[in-house]
């Protein structure tokens, strides 16, 4: 098993590094921006909304970016969580018209009670996304995509789930209004299958959207809601409702292809009468190219 569990992900991130490589031998050998690596990244783009990734929700579109996120949370008795590149966040390269690759960045975590500390990576993220349906905001205004995600128990303890974790996902969205300004609702709907340990995992189905508004040309506030049931493990038949208010700053540009989106977003997890914490803050930082 964990022989099969370095071979897929030694695989996976050779494809990436190829990819990576195409970007660069593509480009550098065409002055023409009508092809190469980043023209195909130009046509994928334009066409799809052109919103900006949420605070939280998995964004349905295909972004070539590069992402980091600060996460804390405050939980019960005094202890904070923190969370340095958490979640399934790191580097989204866009290989052909219809697909994404996320090569994620595991957290550097760090639990503080009051008697004591401790510290450790998360688990690797890869997911993959393949766009099934999507129109620009002068055709229809609407993505509609699937992913594939797996994580890896490469973490330390006691924050690695100890199993293999696929996450089959399908993503929508909608918008109303222009490139300029205008309002959307994005949703993902995602079940976990974990290859062991599932007396404690269990399995999750997770249903994120996002309300965003924008406006002034930089201006992306929402509201998301994340609803989460589990089937199964320590918190079997229970369910957790995460409301997030946020807000985006983007697309900054920063000189040539590259842009700047930040953002941050308040959380409060006791909506609904159980929360594995209680509220928290979230800050992102991306590097679209």
């Amino acid at each position: 098993m964990q022989k099969s569990l370095v071979t897929t992900l030694a695989t996976l991130t050779a494809v990436a590094g190829t990819a990576r490589a195409d970007v660069l031998s593509l480009d550098s050998s065409s002055s023409d921006t009508s092809s190469g690596w980043f023209a195909t990244v130009d046509k994928t783009l334009e066409e799809q909304p052109h919103w900006v990734c949420p605070v939280v929700t998995l964004f349905p579109q295909l972004v070539e970016e590069y992402r980091y996120d600060e996460i804390m949370q405050n939980k019960v008795g005094g202890t904070v969580l923190t969370n340095d590149g958490g979640g399934v966040r790191g580097l989204e390269l866009i290989p052909s018209e219809h697909v994404e690759i996320l090569i994620g960045q595991p957290g550097y975590m760090n639990l503080q009670t009051p008697k004591t500390t401790i510290s450790g990576w998360t688990d690797e993220s890869l997911l993959v996304k393949y766009r099934f349906l999507s129109a620009n905001e002068e055709n229809g205004n609407y993505v509609v995509s699937g992913f594939l995600g797996v994580s890896l128990p490469t973490g330390n303890t006691p924050f690695t789930q100890n199993a293999t974790v696929t996450t089959p996902t399908l993503a929508v969205g909608k918008g109303w209004g222009s490139r300029w300004q205008g309002v959307a609702v994005m949703s993902t709907l995602s079940e976990s299958f974990p290859s062991g340990n599932q007396n404690y995992l269990g399995e999750a189905t997770v249903w994120n959207t996002a309300f965003q508004g924008h406006f002034s040309t930089y201006f992306w506030p929402e509201i998301e809601t994340s609803l989460t049931h589990w089937k199964g493990g320590v918190f079997s038949g229970k369910d957790q409702l995460i409301v997030t208010y946020g807000i985006n700053f983007g697309r900054i540009s920063l000189g040539g292809r590259i842009r700047l989106t930040v953002g941050v977003g308040y959380q409060t997890a006791n909506m609904s009468g159980f929360s594995t914490f209680g509220s928290g803050w979230i800050a992102t930082t991306r590097l679209l190219f």
